[in-house]
């Protein structure tokens, strides 16, 4: 930009003149009738001064401030929530006195606790005293029809999102159309446990799995107590 003044050219360019102001601050301060008479463009409305403008944006970078705040303090918690609930599940997991036992308590609390829809496990071999439970399967590891999880039953990580329909098939039976969004726990050598939600966004691949983690844990060392 090349510009006249008293037979003196300038040539400056916007980005200069930006950048050199970015370096002084303090320069509209030296020039306050300058400062009055600048205006800034706004995206709908008429025109506004330098310091309304400046007072609009501080008052959005206020408004984002406070909207991350609130939601880090609603994330802090829903944590606090799940930590006090994976601990609860925990203990009642280790009062249990049988394998059987064990295993409801697991269901009841993922139900009641935890809000679940479906709760199914695949137990990898029988299991005295539930041979009734509607919830169960008993599927030897290497049946060819948990072919499909076999990366997650090596891996031993929670699965979390939507599952390929025959996963869904053999893990909900006649309620597999009802079920949009799953978790699944990995108990190396002892079992597979699905649940199931009816809302498609309640799990999905990303999401935290430091609790699912936690509750697998629990519940594999609660029942190695009842091996052999």
């Amino acid at each position: 930009m090349s510009k006249e003044f008293d037979g003196i050219t300038e040539s400056l360019g916007a980005h200069q003149v930006a950048a050199w102001l970015r370096r002084h601050p303090t320069f509209l301060q030296q020039f306050p009738d300058l400062a009055l008479a600048l205006v800034v463009p706004r995206e709908n409305g008429p025109a506004a001064s330098l310091a309304s403008y400046q007072l609009e944006i501080l008052r959005d970078k206020n408004r984002e401030l406070s909207r991350r705040l609130h939601e880090l303090f609603a994330n802090a918690q829903e944590n606090e929530r799940l930590a006090v609930r994976t601990h609860q599940l925990t203990l009642a997991l280790m009062r249990q006195r049988t394998a059987a036992d064990t295993l409801r308590a697991l269901v009841a609390s993922l139900r009641e606790d935890f809000q679940s829809d479906l709760v199914r496990i695949v137990a990898f071999r029988p299991v005295a005293g539930l041979e009734e439970a509607d919830w169960l399967q008993v599927i030897a590891e290497d049946d060819p029809r948990l072919a499909g999880f076999h990366d997650l039953l090596a891996s031993g990580d929670p699965v979390c999102g939507r599952l390929q329909p025959d996963k869904h098939a053999l893990l909900y039976g006649a309620r597999a159309g009802e079920v949009q969004s799953s978790v699944l726990l990995s108990l190396r050598g002892v079992a597979l446990v699905a649940v199931g939600s009816f809302d498609p966004n309640r799990f999905f691949p990303g999401m935290g799995t430091l609790f699912l983690r936690m509750m697998g844990e629990a519940l594999a060392t609660a029942l190695q107590r009842f091996e052999g």
